[in-house]
């Protein structure tokens, strides 16, 4: 089923997350649920607090972007053999962040028709759990270890915009406070706040 996303502003986008367990209820339904909503709205990653259900659960399809871009691109976004992932995260710990850094464009359902060059570290080692609970630790680098740190941060109530210099956030503040009000619409659905 297609959930509407929550546009900035929510305050559900702000809070930290609670962990889940294996026992929580509809679990099935709200993966599936997530990537019905995910893959109507052309997006490569949503968590869980972008439907309004703050639990530390989020996807990321970094294979559309492999498959989508062109092969000399494929090979500055991925490492070699990388052809990106679909995966289900839930309880997600990052463990470590590569010392090496890069910046590229970053959007957000939550915030429709806008993207701001975001810098994040290269590869990361994460620990979670998949959507069967069995328990993870793997590292990711390039393109699926940014969507990653992004639905992530989603978890921690943090927005990629925060990553923005303040300069940059002064100059989009009009157009965030536009999207709140649902005067900057986007073409799937949304719940603005009132």
């Amino acid at each position: 089923m297609i959930l509407p996303v929550l546009s900035y502003g929510h305050r559900i986008l702000r809070q930290k997350c609670k962990e889940i367990s294996p026992d929580y209820p509809d679990l099935e339904l709200l993966v599936n649920n997530l990537w019905d909503t995910m893959n109507n709205d052309n997006g490569c990653g949503l968590a869980a607090p972008q439907v309004g259900i703050a639990v530390r659960l989020f996807i990321v399809d970094s294979k559309i972007t492999f498959e989508n871009i062109d092969p000399e691109d494929q090979e500055f976004y991925f490492v070699k053999g990388d052809t990106g992932i679909r995966e289900t995260f839930i309880n997600a710990k990052i463990l470590d962040y590569s010392g090496h850094s890069w910046e590229d464009e970053e959007g957000c359902l939550s915030i429709p028709n806008m993207s701001q060059k975001v810098k994040r570290p290269w590869s990361i080692t994460i620990d979670y759990c998949d959507k069967d609970f069995n328990r993870q630790v793997k590292t990711y680098e390039g393109s699926t270890a940014r969507v990653i740190q992004h639905e992530y941060d989603h978890t921690d109530g943090i927005l990629y915009i925060d990553h923005l210099s303040p300069l940059t956030r002064r100059l989009i503040d009009g157009r965030l406070k536009r999207i709140s009000k649902g005067q900057i619409p986007a073409n799937y659905l949304m719940t603005y706040i009132k």
